[in-house]
Protein backbone atom coordinates (compact mmCIF):
# COMPACT_ATOMS: atom_id res chain seq x y z
CA UNK A 1 0.00 0.00 0.00
CA UNK A 2 1.69 3.48 -1.05
CA UNK A 3 1.82 6.48 1.18
CA UNK A 4 -1.35 7.73 -0.78
CA UNK A 5 -3.61 4.80 -0.14
CA UNK A 6 -5.38 5.60 2.84
CA UNK A 7 -7.66 2.94 4.86
CA UNK A 8 -11.19 2.95 5.65
CA UNK A 9 -10.10 5.41 8.78
CA UNK A 10 -8.86 8.22 6.15
CA UNK A 11 -12.19 7.54 3.76
CA UNK A 12 -14.37 8.09 7.05
CA UNK A 13 -13.05 10.93 8.67
CA UNK A 14 -13.99 14.40 8.35
CA UNK A 15 -11.57 16.34 5.94
CA UNK A 16 -10.59 19.58 6.70
CA UNK A 17 -8.93 20.25 3.49
CA UNK A 18 -11.05 23.38 1.53
CA UNK A 19 -11.96 21.88 -1.98
CA UNK A 20 -10.62 24.04 -4.54
CA UNK A 21 -12.66 26.12 -6.33
CA UNK A 22 -13.61 25.20 -9.83
CA UNK A 23 -12.86 27.03 -13.15
CA UNK A 24 -15.33 29.72 -14.57
CA UNK A 25 -16.96 28.34 -17.43
CA UNK A 26 -15.19 29.76 -20.65
CA UNK A 27 -17.15 33.12 -21.53
CA UNK A 28 -17.97 33.36 -25.81
CA UNK A 29 -17.58 36.15 -27.76
CA UNK A 30 -20.83 37.20 -29.36
CA UNK A 31 -20.78 36.10 -32.71
CA UNK A 32 -22.38 38.90 -35.45
CA UNK A 33 -25.94 38.43 -36.48
CA UNK A 34 -24.82 38.69 -40.22
CA UNK A 35 -22.40 36.11 -39.94
CA UNK A 36 -25.13 33.83 -38.30
CA UNK A 37 -27.65 33.88 -40.83
CA UNK A 38 -25.11 33.79 -43.84
CA UNK A 39 -24.08 30.44 -42.01
CA UNK A 40 -27.28 29.05 -42.08
CA UNK A 41 -28.48 29.98 -45.11
CA UNK A 42 -25.30 28.27 -46.11
CA UNK A 43 -26.39 25.31 -44.75
CA UNK A 44 -29.90 25.56 -46.47
CA UNK A 45 -28.39 25.96 -49.60
CA UNK A 46 -25.48 22.92 -49.83
CA UNK A 47 -28.41 20.73 -48.46
CA UNK A 48 -30.59 21.76 -51.06
CA UNK A 49 -28.29 21.40 -53.68
CA UNK A 50 -27.13 17.87 -52.63
CA UNK A 51 -31.09 17.13 -52.68
CA UNK A 52 -32.18 17.94 -55.78
CA UNK A 53 -28.81 16.67 -57.10
CA UNK A 54 -29.56 13.05 -56.27
CA UNK A 55 -33.37 13.34 -56.77
CA UNK A 56 -32.85 14.09 -60.26
CA UNK A 57 -30.16 11.84 -60.91
CA UNK A 58 -33.33 9.27 -59.59
CA UNK A 59 -35.36 10.46 -62.34
CA UNK A 60 -37.63 11.94 -59.26
CA UNK A 61 -39.14 15.29 -59.49
CA UNK A 62 -39.68 17.73 -56.15
CA UNK A 63 -40.86 21.27 -56.33
CA UNK A 64 -37.58 23.40 -55.34
CA UNK A 65 -39.74 25.35 -52.88
CA UNK A 66 -40.66 22.37 -50.58
CA UNK A 67 -37.32 20.80 -50.15
CA UNK A 68 -35.81 24.45 -49.27
CA UNK A 69 -38.93 24.81 -46.65
CA UNK A 70 -38.46 21.36 -45.26
CA UNK A 71 -34.38 22.20 -45.00
CA UNK A 72 -35.63 25.50 -43.63
CA UNK A 73 -37.76 24.04 -41.33
CA UNK A 74 -35.45 21.75 -40.19
CA UNK A 75 -32.98 23.82 -39.90
CA UNK A 76 -35.19 25.76 -37.12
CA UNK A 77 -36.26 22.90 -35.53
CA UNK A 78 -32.27 22.22 -34.81
CA UNK A 79 -31.78 25.70 -33.43
CA UNK A 80 -34.27 25.42 -31.34
CA UNK A 81 -33.46 22.06 -29.90
CA UNK A 82 -29.96 23.18 -29.38
CA UNK A 83 -31.35 26.40 -27.20
CA UNK A 84 -33.06 24.03 -24.51
CA UNK A 85 -30.61 21.33 -24.31
CA UNK A 86 -29.20 20.24 -20.87
CA UNK A 87 -26.09 22.20 -20.42
CA UNK A 88 -22.94 19.94 -19.87
CA UNK A 89 -22.07 18.45 -16.90
CA UNK A 90 -19.61 20.38 -15.14
CA UNK A 91 -15.72 19.01 -15.06
CA UNK A 92 -14.86 17.72 -11.12
CA UNK A 93 -12.16 19.85 -10.05
CA UNK A 94 -8.75 17.43 -9.39
CA UNK A 95 -7.85 17.01 -5.78
CA UNK A 96 -4.99 17.93 -4.41
CA UNK A 97 -2.33 14.49 -4.49
CA UNK A 98 -4.98 12.97 -6.60
CA UNK A 99 -2.64 10.43 -8.69
CA UNK A 100 -4.80 10.09 -11.80
CA UNK A 101 -4.53 13.95 -12.21
CA UNK A 102 -0.87 13.71 -11.48
CA UNK A 103 -0.31 11.29 -14.47
CA UNK A 104 -2.37 13.68 -16.85
CA UNK A 105 -5.38 11.28 -17.14
CA UNK A 106 -8.85 11.79 -16.16
CA UNK A 107 -10.75 10.27 -12.84
CA UNK A 108 -12.17 6.76 -13.23
CA UNK A 109 -15.41 6.23 -11.74
CA UNK A 110 -14.89 4.24 -8.94
CA UNK A 111 -12.82 7.71 -7.27
CA UNK A 112 -15.78 9.12 -8.39
CA UNK A 113 -18.17 7.12 -6.40
CA UNK A 114 -16.23 7.02 -3.42
CA UNK A 115 -16.06 10.73 -3.68
CA UNK A 116 -19.55 10.76 -3.52
CA UNK A 117 -19.77 8.84 -0.63
CA UNK A 118 -17.64 11.11 1.25
CA UNK A 119 -19.21 14.11 0.74
CA UNK A 120 -22.16 11.90 1.68
CA UNK A 121 -20.83 10.92 5.51
CA UNK A 122 -19.59 14.67 5.63
CA UNK A 123 -22.31 15.62 5.36
CA UNK A 124 -24.01 12.82 7.17
CA UNK A 125 -21.42 13.72 10.42
CA UNK A 126 -23.09 17.13 11.34
CA UNK A 127 -27.38 16.18 10.42
CA UNK A 128 -28.37 13.20 11.92
CA UNK A 129 -31.40 13.23 9.59
CA UNK A 130 -29.46 13.31 6.95
CA UNK A 131 -27.42 10.33 8.01
CA UNK A 132 -30.84 8.20 8.70
CA UNK A 133 -31.76 9.37 4.94
CA UNK A 134 -29.02 8.95 2.87
CA UNK A 135 -26.29 6.67 4.83
CA UNK A 136 -28.30 4.41 7.04
CA UNK A 137 -30.25 2.29 4.16
CA UNK A 138 -27.52 1.34 1.80
CA UNK A 139 -25.43 0.39 4.58
CA UNK A 140 -28.91 -1.90 5.75
CA UNK A 141 -29.18 -2.73 1.97
CA UNK A 142 -25.42 -3.29 1.92
CA UNK A 143 -26.20 -5.81 5.21
CA UNK A 144 -28.66 -7.78 4.13
CA UNK A 145 -26.89 -8.46 0.91
CA UNK A 146 -23.55 -9.63 2.45
CA UNK A 147 -26.15 -12.15 4.24
CA UNK A 148 -28.07 -13.10 1.93
CA UNK A 149 -24.92 -14.25 -0.39
CA UNK A 150 -22.92 -15.23 2.57
CA UNK A 151 -25.10 -16.82 4.77
CA UNK A 152 -28.73 -17.54 3.11
CA UNK A 153 -30.41 -14.99 5.49
CA UNK A 154 -31.36 -11.15 5.97
CA UNK A 155 -32.12 -9.68 8.78
CA UNK A 156 -35.60 -9.71 8.28
CA UNK A 157 -36.18 -13.43 7.71
CA UNK A 158 -33.50 -14.83 10.75
CA UNK A 159 -33.30 -11.82 13.19
CA UNK A 160 -31.55 -13.82 15.38
CA UNK A 161 -29.17 -15.31 13.29
CA UNK A 162 -28.11 -11.95 12.06
CA UNK A 163 -28.23 -10.32 15.08
CA UNK A 164 -25.04 -12.95 16.24
CA UNK A 165 -23.25 -12.87 12.48
CA UNK A 166 -23.55 -8.55 12.73
CA UNK A 167 -22.59 -8.24 16.26
CA UNK A 168 -24.10 -5.87 18.85
CA UNK A 169 -23.01 -2.42 17.58
CA UNK A 170 -23.34 -2.86 13.93
CA UNK A 171 -27.09 -4.50 14.88
CA UNK A 172 -28.38 -1.76 17.23
CA UNK A 173 -27.38 1.21 14.74
CA UNK A 174 -29.69 -0.73 12.09
CA UNK A 175 -32.71 -1.34 14.32
CA UNK A 176 -32.24 2.53 16.01
CA UNK A 177 -31.94 4.90 13.10
CA UNK A 178 -32.91 7.84 15.27
CA UNK A 179 -29.75 7.95 16.92
CA UNK A 180 -26.89 10.37 16.23
CA UNK A 181 -24.31 9.19 13.27
CA UNK A 182 -21.56 7.23 14.77
CA UNK A 183 -18.22 8.25 14.34
CA UNK A 184 -15.60 7.57 11.66
CA UNK A 185 -13.80 4.84 13.11
CA UNK A 186 -17.56 3.30 14.55
CA UNK A 187 -18.44 2.87 10.58
CA UNK A 188 -14.67 1.45 9.86
CA UNK A 189 -15.84 -1.21 12.43
CA UNK A 190 -19.11 -1.73 11.02
CA UNK A 191 -17.51 -2.13 7.17
CA UNK A 192 -14.95 -4.25 8.63
CA UNK A 193 -18.07 -6.51 10.01
CA UNK A 194 -19.54 -6.79 6.53
CA UNK A 195 -16.11 -7.60 5.00
CA UNK A 196 -16.10 -10.46 7.50
CA UNK A 197 -19.32 -11.53 7.09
Amino acid sequence: MSERDGGLDDLFSFSTVAEPVPDLPEVRRPRSRTAWIVRNALLVVAATVVTVAALRSAGIAIPLLLIVAAFVALRLLMLAVSQVAAPPPPKAAPRPGDHDHELGRGGDALRAAVRRWEVRLDWAQSDADQYSRNVLPVIAELTDERLRLRHGITRASDPRRARELLGEALWRTLEEPGRRPPKGRDLAAYVETLERL
